[in-house]
């Protein structure tokens, strides 16, 4: 008997709806795998540390301060004061010129700041990752007060001779959490270039910007800040994956620059007697503490679990229905996500009210403590002492997250998350490998 050929029509029917079905899932998933985020790694990182011959002991500080005649009485135990208070120890370092009677502040004096710490923290780089300058593609600098021409940023480029196809970004006066936007601008261009290295420096210059005026809200910076910088090797090299240290997971920018109070919190201006110097307002903390809450709300639900997120969410919404009841907000207990915190040495205060915002214990703040003792305010540079000081006392273990905190002017908290990909050890010239056994003080 000859089939009739209606009867292939069902099968032939199912295996092209099957053959179809097949393109698709196969389709979708190319797609998927295509447009996912590139992972970028952290193979390295390097911090400066200067010479002991910088340190300034707050004796020294203060006679020098004498010395220069360009304070009086008051501002001087003003400035003694906020010294004493501040969680500096006296291991500080402030560079060559300002060392110098009278101080010399002058465009070289300043670019030779620079020079040493940018090239301290890459030529330490360079050594460690066994990176070739001609490999490097893109170039973020970031220092906030400092802006010669030509830019940091070239200055690089002709120091190590870097590729005339190099892509270089140089940004200024964003504050101490520039480091963040700057890791977060190589981020993106990471996921744009394929097989591509990064090289992001972070820095700020003391040498210009120590004031000498009698003004107190712009006295506070010269007890505060002191020398340092870091720069950090970013990479979307499939094979990096291997001797990377971390992988970055997540960055949440929060600006409130909209806010006049949090715009002018930290603000460079000249005195009554046109002498320049960054003024910092009472509302520091507040402010700081504002956009903290903002930051948080939006990284706990792209971190935190389930239950924590429902807690959180239920007291936003008690909040929004029974105004009038003095509801507290849920404080979202991120010792459930993250392993380590480096939150960066505003100074002490700035510590303590992120320790009293979050309900850290004091472990959470160690390295922070220890970094703003040891090596002060080096600004958006500080989260990398931070981490290095984990790392040299050994605790940074494969799997654990990593949270760094930034605050900088105009206002702006930044938060930035890494996992590790093994354990990690310090790298050679660790800038803690000789006082690690003195910490935490």
């Amino acid at each position: 008997m000859i089939p009739d050929d209606h009867q292939y029509i069902p099968v032939i029917s199912t295996l092209i709806i099957c053959f179809f079905f097949i393109v698709f899932i196969g389709s979708t998933f190319c797609i998927m795998i295509k447009t996912k985020p590139k992972p970028v790694y952290l193979v390295d990182h390097s911090c400066y540390c200067p010479p002991s011959h910088l340190q300034v002991k707050f004796k020294k500080f203060m006679d020098h301060s004498r010395l220069t005649g360009y304070f009086d009485e008051t501002s001087l135990e003003f400035q003694r004061k906020i010294l004493e208070r501040s969680g500096l120890g006296e291991e500080t370092c402030l560079p060559e010129a300002i060392h110098e009677l009278p101080p010399r502040t002058s465009m070289a004096a300043a670019r030779e700041e620079a020079e040493q710490v940018i090239f301290g923290a890459l030529d330490n780089l360079i050594a460690n990752t066994k990176i070739k300058p001609n490999d490097i593609d893109i170039l973020v600098v970031n220092c906030s007060l400092f802006n010669p021409t030509p830019s940091l940023s070239s200055m690089i480029v002709n120091n190590y001779k870097l590729r005339s196809n190099i892509r270089t970004f140089n940004l200024g006066g964003m504050g101490c959490s520039a480091e963040i936007i700057a890791v977060d601008l190589a981020k993106d261009l990471l996921r744009v270039h394929k097989n591509n290295y990064a090289v992001v420096v972070s820095t700020e210059n003391v040498t210009q910007n120590c004031y000498f005026g009698n003004k107190k809200s712009m006295l506070i910076p010269n007890s505060l800040f002191r020398v340092g910088g870091a720069a950090l090797l970013l990479s979307n090299k499939p094979k990096d994956r291997l001797r990377a240290k971390y992988e970055l997971v997540r960055v949440v920018r929060t600006h409130k620059g909209a806010d006049d109070n949090a715009y002018r919190c930290a603000y460079q201006q000249e005195d009554d007697v046109g002498k320049i110097g960054v003024s910092l307002s009472k509302d520091l903390i507040v402010v700081a503490g504002s956009a903290l809450e903002t930051n948080i709300t939006t990284l706990g639900p792209l971190v935190l679990p389930i239950s924590e997120q429902l807690l959180f969410l239920a007291t936003l919404v008690a909040k929004k229905l029974f105004k009038f009841a003095k509801i507290k907000p849920y404080v979202p207990d991120f010792k459930l996500v993250f392993d380590h915190l480096c939150v960066h040495t505003g100074g002490r205060a700035v510590i303590d009210e992120i320790e009293k915002h979050l309900q850290l214990p004091p472990l959470h703040l160690e390295a922070s403590r220890s970094t703003l003792h040891r090596f002060g305010n080096t600004s958006s540079s500080s989260i990398w002492y931070e981490l290095a000081y984990s790392e040299a006392k050994g605790r940074v273990r494969k799997g654990h997250c990593v949270w760094q905190i930034a605050f900088g002017s105009g206002f702006k908290c930044n938060s930035m998350v890494w996992k590790a990909l093994h354990d990690v050890k310090p790298s050679p010239h660790n800038p803690w490998e000789d006082c690690i056994h003195k910490y935490p003080v």
